[in-house]
């Protein structure tokens, strides 16, 4: 039966094309953004997924970029360090040249007294953002970002790696720093005075000094060196953990941001084809819905005489 009033195959036609244009919309959205989920409505339990891991990776790239900071920090203290180790080493050659008695204890001062100087400057020079961690005030401590820890409750922390300043002849700081900042040239491993010398190395003088006196002094020195040597380790612990957490974090995030993109990224290969094959369909659904329409126009053809 055919009916002026309702038109059934019209219907069915045009029910074909909404579906149709609603998946084309869909797979267009898909193809402009790259996504497929890119909204809750989407796929709300993958969507919640990707957001809180995209929120974790960013806080990731944050704590990399401390990393870097610390990274300076600690390299800038390690050069200071590796320095002065190597002019400490100069004034223990000094005094083992000023062991021979007919060499001029005075002029081998005046070379030792420039070695000095420059370990004042090294140690001074230390400083990397208003911090610096070879002149320190005894008690202090520096601290670096050294990871980011996301708890399986669903908790987010930032840990930190401390390193506490020691001014003493065994410590970890060259000189110490008094409450002000300035510098304490009585204190730290080359500012503290040596009861058997009656010097530290930064205050020696060995113009007057017997041989005796000088082996003390020499003895003083690989004191200091030794306390150098252990105060670079120190640092180098920490650098290489900085290193190895900058590593991870990388690799974290390369991770992560590979694991959102298999929850929401769009197959392009697949997207295409779709699209495709849906502009056909709807190319189709037109002409059906056209035709549809048109068959009602024959029942003109019944009233005419």
């Amino acid at each position: 039966m055919t009916s002026i009033l309702t038109n059934n195959a019209a219907m069915a036609a045009l029910q074909t094309l909404r579906g149709i244009s609603s998946n084309l919309q869909q797979t267009q959205a898909h193809v402009s953004s790259g996504l497929r989920i890119s909204k809750a409505s989407d796929n709300a339990a993958y969507w919640s997924i990707a957001t809180s891991m995209k929120s974790d990776n960013g806080a990731i790239g944050a704590v990399s970029d401390a990393l870097g900071l610390g990274a300076a920090k600690v390299d800038t203290a390690t050069t200071a360090a590796t320095s002065a180790i190597d002019i400490v080493g100069q004034i223990k050659n000094k005094l083992a040249t000023a062991m021979e008695p007919s060499v001029d204890k005075k002029s081998v001062q005046e070379e030792i007294g420039q070695l000095q100087q420059q370990l004042q400057s090294v140690a001074q020079s230390a400083s990397f953002n208003g911090e610096n961690w070879v002149m320190a005030k005894n008690g202090g401590s520096a601290s670096v970002v050294s990871s980011f820890i996301r708890g399986t409750n669903g908790t987010v922390s930032v840990s930190s790696t401390s390193y506490k300043f020691d001014s003493s002849s065994v410590g970890n700081v060259l000189f110490g720093a008094t409450a002000a900042g300035a510098l304490d040239t009585a204190s730290g491993i080359l500012g503290t005075k040596n009861t058997t010398v009656g010097a530290s190395v930064f205050s020696l003088d060995i113009s007057k000094m017997t041989s005796g006196q000088i082996s003390s002094a020499l003895n003083m020195v690989q004191t200091a060196l030794n306390s150098m040597v252990s105060m670079n380790s120190r640092l180098g612990s920490i650098s290489a953990r900085i290193d190895l957490q900058t590593s991870f974090a990388s690799s974290l995030s390369d991770s992560i941001q590979s694991g959102v993109g298999k929850l929401v990224d769009a197959n392009m290969e697949q997207e295409s084809s779709k699209l495709s094959a849906l502009q056909t369909q709807q190319q189709l659904a037109v002409q059906s819905l056209s035709i549809a329409n048109s068959s009602s126009q024959s029942i003109l053809s019944l009233f005419r005489g």
